[in-house]
């Protein structure tokens, strides 16, 4: 690591400074016998017609070089799983190569992925241990320190028993890495998680069954008056709005089933929106309304409050939370971990495989 001119760190190396790897333009030429479907899906933002799917046979630095000219600004999501440096045998490329000497390889192939990057585009990097730490500085410096999205974990297999021992001093490596870097963080959107989707009531069934506590039992029949009784403020000093609910109704899902005659199974599929577990969440919002509530003395068994969240899923839009009790538990919704699809609904589990992204092209 060393410091430059503008009190900028970057990551040095022997040849860093050299004169940069000559590339003259390349053209694609197109292998019709290798070709199938529709040539033309749609048109790229220099008004030229997007190609449709690519298997490019070559130099990848060279055809980064070539995809520049039509692909600049045009690619939403990137995945590399350039060679770990490690010796693996591939009869293709060495993959043990002088430390600096793969660095200086890395860096312009990242640098022309950078500039083929959409605004909003997002690049995702496959290595292991042996140049991880070296591979997040140099991306620090040439994505930006800023545009650092995640680094994800990735278990490679499983290890079990004496039997996952080294030979030698180190540990067993099961675990390989994925960098995440955007193009403009402020532009990124949202990962989507990757779910599996269960039967709601059939898993709601199994817990009585298993005489098991199923958290999402409590139903707000009736959400009551609305009446603003003061505000506080968020850790950066923004507005939240606290209203009493008086005449409020809370009941188990049994007592709505009886109360109405309705089966339990009805009643998830009416209140979908207004079943809930309240939870002693730990967040510094509650810790605030927690605080409001015993300086004012309020004795409401539910209030409610409504700011705009500057991070999270519901960031930049008025939110409404609901509270319960002197503790002030929070309202989790049944909603947000379940949906209805082709008329059932579902419970989503969150799956081993931590998310999903849109790479379709704009």
């Amino acid at each position: 690591m060393a410091q430059n001119r503008i009190n900028k760190l970057e990551l040095t190396w022997i040849g860093k400074e050299n004169d940069p790897i000559a590339l003259e333009p390349r053209l694609l030429i197109d292998t019709p016998e290798y070709s199938y479907g529709d040539v033309e899906i749609g048109t790229l933002p220099n008004g030229k017609p997007w190609p449709g799917n690519m298997l490019i046979h070559g130099d990848n630095l060279l055809a980064l070089r070539a995809l520049e000219e039509n692909f600049t600004g045009a690619v939403k999501c990137v995945y590399i799983d350039p060679p770990y440096n490690v010796d693996a045998t591939n009869e293709y490329y060495d993959d043990l190569v002088e430390h600096s000497v793969w660095l200086g390889l890395m860096r312009p192939r990242l640098q022309l992925l950078r500039n083929l990057l959409t605004q909003d585009g997002v690049i995702f990097i496959q290595i292991s241990d042996e140049e991880q730490a070296y591979l997040k500085v140099l991306c620090d410096e040439i994505f930006g320190r800023k545009n650092f999205v995640n680094m994800v974990s990735v278990n490679m297999k499983n290890i079990a028993g004496a039997s996952g021992g080294g030979e030698d001093k180190r540990l067993k490596k099961n675990c390989e890495y994925i960098l995440i870097y955007a193009k403009n963080y402020e532009n990124l959107t949202s990962f989507k998680n990757v779910y599996e989707y269960i039967d709601m009531y059939n898993e709601y069934m199994n817990y009585k069954a298993q005489k098991k506590n199923w958290h999402y039992s409590s139903v707000i029949v009736d959400q009551g008056d609305k009446i603003y009784i003061g505000s506080t403020k968020d850790g950066d000093g923004n507005e939240i709005k606290i209203f009493r609910r008086p005449n409020s109704v809370i009941k188990s899902i049994k007592q709505v089933a009886e109360d109405e005659g309705i089966t339990e199974k009805e009643v998830f599929y009416k209140y979908i929106d207004r079943i809930f577990e309240a939870k002693d969440a730990q967040s510094s919002i509650r810790s605030r309304i927690i605080s409001f509530r015993n300086e004012n003395n309020i004795e409401d068994d539910v209030l409610s409050i409504e700011y705009i969240p500057k991070t999270g899923k519901n960031r930049g839009i008025l939110y409404e939370q609901f509270y319960k009790g002197d503790k002030c538990r929070l309202f989790a919704w049944l909603k947000d971990i379940g949906e209805i699809k082709q008329d059932i609904l579902y419970k989503k589990n969150l799956t081993r495989h931590l998310l999903g992204y849109d790479s379709t092209h704009k």
